[in-house]
């Protein structure tokens, strides 16, 4: 790693107190996440350029198998047009689902200097409970993530934009949203990405904004 990707670790690490942002979304069997089926999960790393913007990396995903006895509500099923009997899912046990998912978060955090993964996620209290209630049913020992601290954009597209909806707070930032690909996980981490990142880059062009006007 070069002296100045160095520096942009340090600076990533110091931006949010030693927490790397993930984004994270769950498709469901329900809304009880001890009780409801985890379906799917996707998680997006976030990482800074040289100019301190903030950028998603690659998506990284999975289908989930319900594990033993999850209820698996159809009004929930229909809304995401999941079949968790489609052979073609190539659906992956719990345990390793999460694996899946964990060690590009863990090696994200190793790269640039972080100790703690944080859950980005519109909603996150919920994308967290499921999260939460896998590893403890898996056992799971290196979960890299906070496991009650999250950043929500709801509340941040509330701000930025007086939006709380997904689709309208995208909409607002100027940004595309395609209703039908609404309620993939992959899809939808990847739009609650390019949210939080725009909200923050924004929040630094305010910040350079203030800094020149106290320099000149």
């Amino acid at each position: 790693m070069s002296s100045m990707n160095n520096s942009m670790a340090g600076r990533m690490a110091e931006r949010f107190r030693g927490f790397l942002p993930v984004v994270v979304d769950v498709e469901t069997g329900g809304f009880d996440d001890e009780r409801d089926a985890l379906l799917e999960i996707a998680a997006i790393t976030i990482h800074m350029d040289d100019e301190g913007w903030l950028h998603p990396d690659p998506v990284v995903s999975t289908h989930v198998e319900p594990f033993p006895g999850a209820n698996l509500d159809p009004r929930a099923l229909e809304v995401t047009g999941i079949d968790p009997d489609n052979p073609l899912r190539g659906a992956q046990h719990e345990r390793t689902a999460l694996e899946h998912i964990f060690q590009p978060v863990r090696q994200a955090m190793r790269e640039r200097g972080c100790q703690r993964a944080i859950l980005v996620g519109h909603n996150a209290a919920f994308d967290l409970g499921f999260l939460n209630a896998a590893v403890r049913r898996t056992g799971n020992k290196r979960n890299p993530f906070h496991p009650f601290s999250c950043f929500d954009t709801a509340t941040l597209g509330g701000l930025a934009y007086g939006q709380t909806v997904l689709s309208k707070a995208v909409l607002a930032a100027g940004q595309t949203f395609d209703a039908q690909q609404a309620h993939s996980a992959v899809y939808d981490a990847e739009q609650t990405a390019r949210l939080f990142c725009g909200i923050v880059n924004r929040w630094k062009t305010l910040e350079d904004l203030e800094l020149r006007q106290l320099t000149d």
